[in-house]
């Protein structure tokens, strides 16, 4: 058994019970952050259990940047931000990848700079977490975009 948090989340959408799930695709799986401090907060989950981009095998590898980056399009085309961050982390120790893409508007964060900055306690507040009407919300609008740039 795996004793990693991104495989747990992944486990929890194949069982049906992650809430914040929008969408697989062929190399990972698409979902709202749990909290939504800068609202369109979106990760894209690697399916494979891998540490680092240069592990993938070739073909994957180009399909996993080429999904995270039409996902990031769908996420400027559904929330309508001024730039878009990404980040590419691992959890402990960089073990299995995930992309963040986080929507910035112009005042944001009180001091410009990386989303990083703000304390966790702020940007994990229970004000920012969205009810089940607003998680509806932000999925169907992620999804109307998704549906636009994958034709499946």
């Amino acid at each position: 058994m795996c004793d990693c948090f991104v495989c747990e989340r992944i486990a929890l959408i194949k069982k049906g019970e992650n809430p914040f799930f929008v969408r697989e695709l062929q190399t990972g799986y698409v979902v709202l952050g749990d909290s939504q401090r800068l609202k369109g907060y979106t990760l894209f989950l690697c399916k494979e259990h891998a540490t680092e981009l240069h592990v993938l095998a070739p073909d994957f590898r180009q399909k996993f940047l080429e999904e995270m980056s039409l996902t990031a399009e769908a996420v400027y085309k559904a929330f309508h931000p001024d730039k878009l961050n990404y980040e590419l982390l691992g959890v402990g120790n960089g073990v299995h990848m995930h992309w963040h893409i986080f929507p910035r508007r112009a005042g944001d964060t009180p001091h410009p700079g990386p989303v990083w900055r703000l304390d966790k306690s702020e940007l994990n507040a229970d004000q920012y977490k969205p009810d089940a009407e607003e998680l509806k919300m932000l999925k169907a609008l992620l999804n109307a975009e998704l549906d636009k740039l994958f034709q499946f």
